[in-house]
């Protein structure tokens, strides 16, 4: 990638559309419009085109066609920006083209033989970071926003990309390199035994970083999986109706409903949008004692989606449960997942409620409050759609999305999540190294360190194979 070349792209999906729109970006931007754009106004024969073109105000939108030669190839609109005020902070010209395939390549074939080269992905964002647009932290978030499917991803995104955390970050490195320079210098005048650096705001520096980092490493958690969706494990014994709650949640026949135990032997997963919160929902084989291999793997996968999952739905069938070893047996399971996964959310369904009589249902659902008061029990019946919606508001209430709506900021991005661990690290080294008087020297090099990795996240520190990383995951023309 080379930041004075020329570049053009579709800047809108690729396939025939009402219309699309091509992105010039670059040092030679006008130069190229001006030599294939002829505003409605002028003449194709005008031998002033370019200084037609020229005279267009920035930041303005003007009708007109595109030629080659003398032949005209569409009516167009065309956007013309001038630097920096731009998204690449370049000269760019954005053309919007009826959206037949032979026009956007007609179009790009014109600008290319004008002297502009296609964009590599991510080559209009790099542009943009490269002139000081956004730092790399906001850049990333852009490949976010465009792949965001929830209005939590999206959520995230939005403020990363509107600056998020990193003029936090920014500020503390700001802090960090200040004192490490005054105890830099420090060593310039050992003899004299002076104390540039004031290690009592040094300490306060270092306390209130700790908890920034601490919060942001803590929040990811949370937004990696709003990110790309929470995995909720539906499980429970065979024919319980968990291939059927599958369907019911998702209204589609996603899994094989069977009488037959054992039909489910492995995990089939789906997502599901609710209330702008993207789940994946995980259906899983019954668990029981059985002597068939195949099932057997199934049933040890369903317990290994059960630990990798964020919530677990355990299910019931109430027809089991009308007898006193039924609800001795349902009890008894609650308590073994409980125990199994006891750092996970677990919500209790009782199902096929529809099959048992209304005092039936009401003295099971008594029974399994009374002897476990803290289950989280819904009814339902999944065959025919009651109580399902019930569950889809639990599902939301059961995860904790509570800092999306108090506007934190949320790590969502592996990268930074790994630069803030480093950061958090470093600062515990010079936490541990001012209490035990270290040297000067030493208590820099950690400082340092610190503010390194912090740059890493906002792009302040970079090298060419961390931008070749990041913007080839772009899509073209972005």
């Amino acid at each position: 990638m080379f930041k004075n070349d020329t570049i053009v792209a579709l800047a809108t999906p690729a396939g025939s559309g009402a219309i699309a729109v091509i992105r010039i970006s670059g040092s030679d931007a006008h130069r190229i419009a001006g030599a294939i754009f002829v505003p409605a106004f002028a003449k194709a024969e005008s031998k002033s085109l370019q200084e037609t073109y020229n005279k267009l105000g920035a930041n303005t939108v003007t009708l007109g066609h595109i030629y080659h030669g003398d032949r005209v190839i569409d009516q167009v609109l065309l956007t013309k920006f001038v630097a920096p005020r731009s998204y690449t902070g370049e000269h760019v010209v954005e053309i919007s083209c009826h959206g037949s395939i032979y026009i956007q390549q007609e179009v790009i074939a014109i600008c290319l033989k004008n002297g502009a080269r296609m964009a590599q992905a991510g080559e209009f964002t790099l542009q943009a970071f490269l002139n000081a647009k956004m730092d790399l932290s906001q850049a990333e978030a852009v490949a976010d926003l465009i792949a965001s499917e929830s209005e939590s991803a999206h959520q995230i995104a939005i403020q990363q990309m509107r600056g998020g955390f990193s003029s936090e970050l920014k500020d503390l490195r700001t802090q960090l390199l200040n004192f490490a320079s005054l105890i830099e210098l420090e060593l310039d005048f050992s003899e004299e035994d002076v104390a540039f650096a004031n290690r009592d705001e040094l300490r306060t520096l270092l306390n209130r970083s700790q908890q920034t980092l601490r919060k942001l490493i803590d929040s990811f958690a949370l937004g990696n999986v709003l990110k790309t969706g929470i995995p909720v494990a539906i499980v429970g014994e065979p024919n319980v109706g968990k291939s059927t709650l599958l369907n019911a949640l998702l209204n589609e026949e996603k899994a094989i409903v069977s009488d037959i135990p054992g039909t489910t032997r492995d995990s089939i997963e789906d997502e599901i949008n609710i209330e702008g919160i993207r789940f994946r929902l995980i259906d899983t084989a019954g668990l029981r004692e059985t002597t068939d291999t195949i099932e057997g793997m199934g049933i040890q996968r369903s317990y290994a989606k059960a630990e990798q999952s964020k919530l677990v739905l355990y299910l019931l069938d109430a027809t089991q449960l009308n007898t006193a070893p039924g609800i001795i047996h349902c009890l008894m399971r609650i308590q073994i997942m409980r125990e199994k996964f006891p750092d996970k959310p677990l919500v209790v369904i009782l199902n096929k409620i529809d099959q048992i009589s209304g005092l039936e249902h009401a003295e099971i659902t008594k029974k399994i409050q009374k002897k476990s008061p803290d289950t989280i029990l819904i009814s339902l019946s999944a065959k025919s759609y009651v109580g399902v919606e019930e569950l889809k508001t639990a599902l939301v209430q059961s995860f904790n999305s509570g800092a999306l709506s108090q506007d934190d900021s949320i790590v969502s991005n592996a990268r930074h999540y790994d630069a803030l661990q480093m950061a958090y690290s470093s600062l515990l080294e010079v936490q541990t190294g001012i209490e035990n008087d270290i040297s000067s020297e030493f208590l820099a090099i950690d400082i340092r360190a610190t503010a390194e990795s912090l740059g890493i996240i906002t792009g302040e520190i970079t090298n060419d194979e961390l931008l070749g990383n990041i913007f080839s995951q772009f899509c073209i023309g972005k």
